[in-house]
């Protein structure tokens, strides 16, 4: 199966010692896109971007199921060599729909999906006033993800992630992750850290599990390097949840000020005098050139003069 081969191939990535799987957060079909044309080999899903993106709404549990399973699915279905971790928030529910949700990712052909310890009510990890889960219900919704993977016969990789820090503690935080292994999970995810010393400590008080670390930009934990993060603290996964969505953002709203300033978008060119970033450029991105060759491939002629 397709989504078999991409969750095995990040247990691969996992497995190697010397590797540190580095993931671009993406939120659409063209950020995907450009993040796998500068060669990233390797995806992360934002629940934040997809909210943001789909419905023009901040992270705070607005989107649903049928958002973020189907986003997932279209950006994992974009290049299947390149493992998608994808968020999966709080699993949507109790422990069967947690399963459904685990269930629909695996389906969907992710290879790696997150699921934390907020109330169902939930907010983006580097926001204040998080509510969370005792670890008894956090535990059954790991749980339920584990045995619908051993169910479906998939290696997808269950990633455990609390957001107790804020509200309990880093002892509390700990504990949590310990539990959450102990029932299954394969990686560590400690959100909201503040201190280099709690990126440090963490790698070493969960040891051997992996560990990973989320990159965000404006939020609480402080901003490393990918190779800090694997040589000083151990860190074996890294994502930058908000690169899409950040770039984006910025160069929408320059280009909007530009054209509601000036009344015209002007033309920027790359080093070799092409429009960079023009129409044609966006479209053999997306695979214009393949798609049209596929065509000829199985004797269609709607290319036969050009596209």
């Amino acid at each position: 199966m397709a989504q078999s081969k991409s969750a095995t191939k990040l247990r691969q990535m996992l497995a190697d010692p010397d590797k540190i799987i580095v993931c671009p957060g993406v939120h659409d079909g063209l950020t995907a896109r450009v993040a796998l044309n500068v060669g990233f080999d390797a995806l992360y899903m934002t629940g934040a971007g997809t909210s943001a993106s789909r419905l023009g709404l901040p992270d705070l549990g607005l989107a649903t199921l049928d958002d973020m399973s189907l986003n997932a699915s279209m950006i994992a279905s974009l290049d299947r060599s390149a493992p998608l971790i994808a968020d999966a928030d709080t699993g949507f529910g109790g422990p069967l729909m947690v399963a459904r949700t685990t269930e629909r990712y695996i389906l969907s052909g992710v290879a790696a999906l997150h699921i934390e310890d907020q109330a169902t009510t939930k907010r983006c990890g580097h926001l204040s006033g998080k509510e969370v889960v005792d670890t008894a219900a956090y535990v059954a919704r790991i749980r339920a993800a584990v045995k619908t993977r051993e169910r479906l016969g998939s290696e997808i990789v269950v990633i455990a992630r609390t957001d107790s820090l804020q509200p309990l503690g880093y002892a509390d935080a700990i504990s949590r992750l310990k539990a959450a292994v102990a029932a299954g999970a394969d990686v560590a995810f400690l959100e909201g850290m503040r201190t280099r010393e709690q990126m440090a400590r963490v790698v070493r008080d969960l040891s051997p599990t992996p560990c990973l670390l989320n990159m965000v930009g404006g939020g609480v934990t402080p901003l490393v390097t990918a190779r800090e993060a694997k040589e000083e603290f151990g860190f074996r996964v890294v994502i930058w949840p908000i690169a899409g969505m950040t770039s984006v953002c910025i160069a929408m709203r320059e280009l909007c000020r530009e054209l509601k300033s000036e009344g015209e978008i002007r033309e920027r060119y790359t080093e070799d005098g092409r429009v960079d970033g023009g129409v044609r450029d966006v479209f053999e991105l997306c695979g214009l050139s393949a798609c049209a060759e596929f065509d000829k491939e199985v004797g269609g002629a709607s290319f036969a003069n050009g596209a």
